[in-house]
C-alpha cells in the first residue's frame, strides 16, 4: 500500500466540457443560406432555361448543403478521418454514376448504329 497522500493538482480529474461556438458564426451561416436560397429563387424568377438553369440550381444546392454539413453538423471541427469517412463514399458513388452514364450512352449509340443499319 502507498501511504503517501495524493496531490489533486498533479492528478486532475478529467472533465468533459463541450466546445461552444459564438452565435455570430451561426447567424452568419444563416445569412449565407438565406442569400443562396434567394439566388436559387431568382433563377426561376428570371426564367433561366436549359443547362444554365440546372447548373445554377445544383451549384446553389451544393453550396447550401456544404454550409449545413460544415457548420450545423460540426464537420468543420471534426478530425479529417471522420470527414473522409462521410464525404468520400458519396463522391465515389457520383463517379460511379458518371461512369455508368458514359457507358450507357456508348451502349445506346452502338445499338442504334448496328441494329438499325446506320440509316
Amino acid at each position: 500500500m502507498n501511504d503517501h497522500p495524493v496531490d489533486i493538482a498533479q492528478h486532475p480529474v478529467a472533465t468533459t466540457e463541450g466546445h461552444t461556438h459564438p452565435i455570430g458564426v451561426y447567424l452568419k451561416v444563416w445569412g449565407y443560406l438565406f442569400v443562396l436560397s434567394t439566388m436559387s429563387y431568382l433563377v426561376d424568377y428570371f426564367h433561366f432555361e436549359g443547362v444554365m438553369r440546372w447548373t445554377l440550381i445544383i451549384t446553389f444546392m451544393l453550396l447550401k448543403a456544404g454550409l449545413i454539413i460544415a457548420i450545423f453538423m460540426h464537420m468543420a471541427w471534426e478530425r479529417m478521418a471522420l470527414v473522409y469517412a462521410i464525404l468520400v463514399p458519396p463522391l465515389v458513388l457520383l463517379v460511379l454514376v458518371w461512369m455508368m452514364t458514359v457507358e450507357s450512352n456508348y451502349t445506346f449509340w452502338t445499338r442504334i448504329l448496328f441494329l438499325h443499319g446506320g440509316d
